[in-house]
């Protein structure tokens, strides 16, 4: 029996995670949307929303998800209407809504099983497993020194060099982190050359972990950039091209030779650890390294916080936050099994 299960592709902005996000998209049972960006803040305001076993709340949370400007639901090709309907006749939990919008896309495509993209769910583990306690998390890992390269040419990206390595770091730490604690069949990662240079085989062994049977497709991701790849996100330019291994290594001529020094000197002991070479590049300026560590005091700080307020939210939720949306929730719930017709037409 295949899975319903929903999954999450995460990793460092700028890993490839909109590459492999096709991948899975062309696969002919899941559907992994362009970033839809209501996820986070909707969960940090979830108090506002009240009770989800309510259908008016239910109907005010998918409104604001389907009408908000910086919600992007208008990029998923849906109804406005049919979604709001869909979430107010669906189960009464805060993911049952949220994870609503992500059903009705695969149904648009006429597809069993949903997903969802986002480089910064690394760090939101935690939430989105209390919200989707059944997810699967896939996590991007790609050299350092690349991504730092490419996040200082993104016209999004405001921090500087020095952030961008707080960044990866981060990245990769939160994903140690979940790789131990997350329960077996949840957690998976593979690096970006790996998935580049031979994507059939990892694409296989990742539909393994999945369960589901490889589909070609998945190596022809260019095929479908053209409807899950909002035209105005040039920097996505390459997934409307063959997968290639080309975009690997640029680091060394597009960072200056004192980032390359403090990349390899604060990440360094990172990078061997997923199999990247170090260049011997020479020892970092000690300003460029206390600038980095004050870019991580300054990340951990702000995170921390937002978690701490959290925590307090917890204690005064309004009503229940597992979604209850695939078999497996639903059986836990002593709800019956669903059946079949869509709720959304494409």
């Amino acid at each position: 029996m295949h899975s319903d299960r929903p999954v999450f592709v995460i990793g460092c902005p700028r890993s490839g995670t909109t590459m492999l996000q096709l991948m899975l998209h062309s696969h002919p049972r899941v559907a992994v949307p362009p970033e839809t960006r209501f996820l986070v803040p909707a969960y940090f305001s979830r108090r506002a929303y009240g009770d989800m076993r309510l259908a008016d709340n239910r109907r005010r949370l998918a409104g604001w998800i389907a009408e908000g400007r910086t919600t992007k639901f208008h990029e998923l090709g849906l109804s406005r209407p049919d979604f709001v309907q869909a979430a107010m006749l669906g189960p009464g939990s805060f993911g049952s809504v949220i994870g609503m919008v992500f059903k009705c896309y695969a149904e648009r495509f006429g597809k069993p099983r949903w997903g969802d993209k986002r480089p910064s769910y690394y760090r939101h583990v935690e939430m989105l497993m209390r919200l989707f306690p059944d997810a699967q998390f896939v996590h991007l890992v790609r050299d350092g020194r690349d991504c730092v390269a490419s996040l200082k040419q993104m016209p999004w990206y405001k921090e500087d060099a020095v952030h961008a390595m707080a960044n990866w770091a981060e990245a990769v730490d939160f994903g140690r982190r979940n790789a131990r604690r997350l329960p077996d069949g949840t957690f998976y990662e593979l690096r970006y050359e790996d998935l580049t240079a031979d994507p059939e085989t990892e694409l296989k062994k990742l539909c393994v972990f999945l369960g589901e049977d490889y589909d070609p497709a998945m190596c022809e991701p260019r095929h479908v950039a053209e409807l899950a790849v909002p035209r105005h996100k040039v920097w996505h330019s390459n997934t409307h091209e063959e997968v290639t291994t080309a975009h690997s290594g640029k680091w060394a001529a597009r960072l200056e030779s004192w980032e390359i020094s403090l990349c390899e000197e604060v990440l360094g002991e990172r990078l061997t650890a997923y199999g990247y070479e170090l260049s011997g590049a020479r020892k970092a300026d000690r300003d460029h390294v206390g600038a980095y560590k004050a870019a991580v005091s300054k990340r951990r700080t702000a995170r921390q916080r937002k978690y701490n307020r959290d925590r307090l939210t917890r204690l005064r939720e309004p009503g229940p936050i597992a979604a209850l949306l695939t078999e497996g929730q639903r059986r836990l719930a002593g709800l019956p099994q669903q059946r079949t017709p869509e709720l959304l037409r494409a």
